[in-house]
């Protein structure tokens, strides 16, 4: 097999009934469609059954969040022998031909472990969805870190999202990390690095994997060739106190993790104490701003961070340049 599309649902049936078609029109006759559902109870794997049988099922036991969910299902979908799993979020619509110029990026640069295409934002108009013109939020075409280790987007810094001219098309492809929302990954890179780190539940994972794929020697690349559309957000709200501390603790865990053989244990050391300043900071911004969810929620993520022992990764290849020289330190109030 080459390409296994693999899409991870909870209770979203009707992006399903809304997007399937679209993906199974662009599969390649060697391509197939598995759907990993976390325990829906909307009636997901049946309404699959009954109106698209050649889609696989993977049936999970519960909601394992994105990153063991996937961790699970990638598991048990490894008789396929596919040579690339194409990790797709349920919200995202896609169109014939998206495929293909990730394929042959892959096989022109064997290097390259991880790559997605650029995302645009998927609008809901009164007559149904409407394709932008405006990068998505979440992963618009690539993504960076700051030299403090803040996630940033090419095509959106902080709440700015940017309209797509194609100023990022000439760019050089390489980039710190592509979105989990649509991420292509060549399945023997998966099995080296052991998928997601499935503590992480949901959020920073892809980073986390991205950047572990480029400790090992690899590359991590947009290809713009390829376009597809993203609803966001359809998982957890925007003002969600869970998903500010899976954002905060995942973040140390993963700079835990990685710094280290990034930029040498003294450094990683300097820019761990910054980040836990600037977390203690926003906390208080939180709390004097009238979100005492959100300033609790940081304290949790740092309680639960600290309970758990995390090893450095090990670089086998050169150091990445994975951090830029640009630092966005507000972003962190704004994911």
């Amino acid at each position: 097999m080459r390409v296994a599309v693999v899409v991870l649902n909870w209770n979203t049936v009707g992006y399903l009934r809304d997007f399937v078609p679209g993906i199974l029109e662009s599969l390649g006759s060697e391509d197939a469609l598995a759907v990993a559902d976390s325990g829906s109870t909307d009636g997901s794997l049946e309404y699959l059954e009954r109106n698209w049988p050649q889609v696989l099922r993977v049936p999970l036991e519960g909601n394992y969040g994105f990153a063991q969910g996937y961790n699970l299902a990638l598991g048990r979908l490894s008789s396929l022998k596919a040579e690339y799993y194409l990790l797709l979020n349920s919200d995202v619509q896609v169109q014939p031909g998206w495929i293909e110029p990730l394929v042959g990026f892959m096989e022109q640069h064997p290097g390259c472990a991880i790559c997605g295409p650029k995302l645009h934002a998927l609008d809901k108009g009164p007559d149904g969805w409407v394709r932008t013109g405006r990068f998505e939020y979440a992963g618009a075409a690539g993504g960076c870190l700051d030299a403090l280790g803040y996630p940033y987007c090419r095509g959106r810094i902080l709440k700015k999202v940017e309209q797509d001219k194609g100023q990022y098309d000439s760019l050089p492809s390489g980039v710190a990390w592509v979105t989990g929302a649509a991420l292509m990954i060549r399945r023997s890179a998966w099995e080296s690095l052991g998928g997601f780190d499935g503590e992480f539940f949901a959020h920073m994972e892809e980073i986390d994997l991205c950047w572990r794929a480029q400790l090992r020697g690899w590359t991590v690349d947009v290809v713009p060739e390829s376009l597809v559309w993203h609803i966001g957000g359809g998982t957890l709200p925007q003002e969600s106190p869970f998903k500010l501390k899976l954002n905060f603790r995942n973040s140390l865990w993963m700079l835990r993790r990685n710094l280290p053989s990034t930029v040498g244990p003294a450094r990683a050391f300097l820019k761990l104490t910054a980040r836990r300043l600037l977390d203690w900071g926003s906390a208080l911004v939180y709390l004097l701003g009238g979100r005492p969810d959100f300033a609790k929620a940081v304290v949790q993520a740092h309680r639960d961070a600290s309970r758990r022992h995390i090893e450095p990764c090990g670089c086998t290849g050169p150091r990445p340049r994975v951090l830029s020289g640009k630092l966005i330190l507000l972003n962190f109030l704004n994911r």
